[in-house]
């Protein structure tokens, strides 16, 4: 069962999707907020889409979408919103505003990412709705070789530290298994 606010993090293929959709199963109308996007030509990604949409109760609504700030604000949809996932949201804000390029970085990029993180950390510690939010845990893998890759482990490790703390409930999935990190009696 999800509390008010529950972060769950793992790793690639550690099972997080699936522990983070069987915490709403009981529930009827959740909205799943996809924000992988699209990636034209690419049969692996698509199958994957497809595989995470076969498991969702026909009941749930899907909204693909990286505005996360309205959906966690929208105080008219009373059903539990399900986000999958902050790392493939921050690849898609990265991309908006080209802070992949080291030049962009330093000159708007960084602030410019910042300020959408933080204005999700916000949104997320004020939403009245039951959100659960799907993350990849960074800190447990190897240096990026690029600098690119290490501005992305360590802002989304930021935005996962935010998430976090504004957070009842986070929980770590290894292995399928689920460890949880945080409880708070609500």
């Amino acid at each position: 069962m999800a509390l008010p606010r529950t972060l769950l993090l793992g790793g690639a293929r550690s099972g997080k999707s699936t522990r983070a959709e069987q915490l709403l199963a009981d529930r009827p109308d959740v909205l799943y907020v996809a924000t992988s996007g699209t990636r034209d030509g690419d049969a692996d990604w698509a199958h994957r889409v497809d595989l995470h949409r076969a498991r969702r109760p026909a009941g749930w609504r899907t909204a693909e979408t990286c505005e996360l700030e309205a959906v966690l604000a929208d105080d008219s949809d009373p059903a539990p919103v399900l986000i999958d996932c902050l790392a493939l949201w921050l690849t898609a804000v990265m991309d908006e505003h080209r802070a992949w390029d080291d030049e962009r970085w330093a000159d708007g990029g960084r602030e410019a990412v910042e300020a959408r993180c933080a204005a999700l950390a916000a949104a997320w510690a004020g939403t009245r709705r039951t959100a659960v939010a799907v993350s990849n845990e960074v800190g447990m893998g190897v240096v990026p070789a690029t600098a690119s890759g290490r501005r992305f482990r360590d802002t989304l490790g930021r935005l996962n530290m935010a998430v976090a703390e504004a957070s009842e409930q986070v929980l770590l999935v290894v292995a399928g298994q689920v460890l949880t990190i945080k409880a708070r009696a609500v």
